[in-house]
């Protein structure tokens, strides 16, 4: 099992992250879901999700970032990823997700999406 982290910061008022790193999967997904629910009970609006330190994705963490964007949804908020490792990068292609969500290449391109 490799490292894993996932850390949550409001970044400024409404404005979210959370701070992924390691692989993401069944073992490891809850503490990410924590960290994101977390966020939206304070009261976050938008969320942007930082992927890129994430060595593996699986269907569990993709789950939690659905998740997430329903509940932030239903307070008219949005979500954004950070992509550029090539294991997720295919993973969203693969699944379609990059084309339902917005996926940017650095954090700093989704803080200006917002």
């Amino acid at each position: 099992m490799t490292d894993f982290s996932s850390e949550r910061s409001v970044v400024h008022d409404g404005l979210g992250l959370v701070e992924l790193s390691g692989e993401v999967d069944l073992y490891t997904a809850p503490r990410f879901k924590d960290d994101l629910v977390a966020l939206v009970d304070a009261g976050v609006v938008d969320i942007v999700i930082d992927l890129s330190q994430v060595t593996f994705i699986d269907s569990t963490a993709l789950g939690v970032i659905i998740g997430g964007v329903k509940r932030l949804h239903e307070r008219d908020g949005r979500l954004a990823l950070v992509a550029s490792s090539r294991p997720v990068v295919r993973i969203l292609d693969i699944t379609g997700l990059d084309r339902v969500l917005t996926v940017f290449g650095t954090r700093e391109a989704a803080f200006a999406g917002f």
